[in-house]
């Protein structure tokens, strides 16, 4: 009996700790039938999460709660309105700045197409209670589409914007663009005092509804995103902010998937020092597999991919990095009934810890995309259910 204690002790010792960490629910603050979820996390480890509200009548809310020390704070509002677009991939964040200002980003329809809408942005100097007028960060004017943004801190503390724009494509009514021009990836940086500076195109053509991903490096920020060849590659690069220019775009590995389309699925980045982690999903040669790749160089060049699915992933991708030099990936699978939240943490030379289930949900696209954050030692996840779920678990 002693025997067998000790080798079931032995086997738990051996086993990673990340695949017995407990994954706890938490009651969300978040209303029945609320959905586009989004985590972000300030530099003291305070978690926010925002998501949209939906008023009936064609009204929505973008509300935003803090993570307290066993749950939730009560829901405030950002904005309210009723020309909104509101989608299940192109879905509004929020920023915490090293000051400890706010910013909230959401869409708001510019004209009767279907796909023509503005970024929106609006700020909070008080934690939050109170939100500024509203503006929007491209001047371009054009009824057509502006999305998928990514805000985060510029090198000086100022807040920036990167977002897919659709100004050079020559849309007809519902028509999403294809071959009618070229969706591009634009950057801005806005001032305190909402002054818009440094204005940039960061790429000419690249895929027209993937999500855009931005972290900051010792040497500049870094945005990652699906790219989109003249030939249909649509594989995943990125652009650096390096010595105050951007570089030319280039591959973060060239999976070579060709798609006539969309695959509305795009990367992650994290970033600490000079070390970066990119996360994607690729379909290459029919083959279905989300990837994970590192660099030690600021993104200057990557390692080769490790693939981190289960097999069967549907991906919509979230990274984070680990003080230790690992990446944690969270992303969606399909299993024999619907599909489950998986997380998996892996190492710079390749090695895995085993994944874990954090909860079983859907792959449909009223699922949404699943989002993760770490303060301190604990893990915050969010995904979309019948309505907007919260979970935590401890990072061993």
């Amino acid at each position: 009996m002693k025997r067998l204690r000790f080798n079931l002790l032995l086997l738990f010792c051996l086993l990673p700790a990340f695949a017995v960490a407990q994954v706890r629910e938490m009651n969300s603050p978040a209303g029945a039938g609320g959905g586009q979820p989004n985590l972000t996390v300030s530099r003291d480890g305070r978690v926010y999460l925002s998501w949209i509200e939906r008023l009936g009548e064609g009204k929505f809310s973008l509300r935003f709660a803090v993570k307290e020390d066993n749950g939730w704070s009560a829901p405030r509002v950002i904005a309210e309105g009723a020309n909104w677009f509101v989608n299940w991939a192109d879905f509004p964040s929020m920023a915490v700045l090293p000051d400890g200002s706010l910013a909230a980003h959401w869409l708001v329809k510019s004209g009767s197409g279907t796909y023509a809408y503005d970024v929106t942005i609006s700020r909070s100097f008080d934690g939050g209670k109170t939100w500024s007028k509203p503006f929007v960060p491209h001047r371009d004017g054009t009824q057509s589409e502006h999305g998928f943004v990514s805000l985060f801190a510029a090198k000086d503390g100022q807040l920036a914007a990167v977002w897919l724009d659709g100004r050079e494509m020559k849309t007809h009514g519902n028509d999403h663009g294809g071959d009618h021009g070229n969706m591009t990836l634009r950057y801005v940086k806005i001032k305190r005092d909402g002054t818009l500076a440094d204005e940039a195109k960061l790429d000419t053509r690249v895929c027209e509804c993937c999500q855009t991903s931005a972290a900051a490096t010792d040497e500049g920020a870094v945005v990652v995103y699906r790219d989109r060849s003249d030939d249909e590659m649509r594989d995943i690069s990125i652009v650096r902010l390096k010595n105050g220019r951007w570089t030319e775009p280039r591959p973060v590995h060239n999976d070579g998937w060709k798609l006539n389309g969309c695959p509305v699925n795009g990367p992650s980045v994290a970033a600490a020092g000079k070390q970066i982690a990119v996360a994607w999903f690729t379909a290459a040669n029919d083959k279905p597999q989300v990837n994970l790749a590192f660099s030690s160089d600021s993104g200057e060049s990557f390692g080769k991919p490790i693939k981190i699915d289960e097999g069967n992933p549907v991906g919509r991708v979230e990274t984070l990095l680990l003080p230790d030099g690992s990446a944690l990936v969270c992303w969606l699978e399909k299993a024999a009934a619907s599909g489950s939240v998986r997380v998996r943490r892996i190492y710079p030379d390749g090695r895995m810890d085993a994944s874990i289930a954090v909860a079983a949900n859907g792959t449909a696209r009223s699922n949404g995309f699943p989002q993760m954050a770490l303060s301190g030692k604990t893990l915050v996840f969010t995904w979309t259910a019948s309505r907007v779920m919260t979970a935590t678990m401890l990072l061993p």
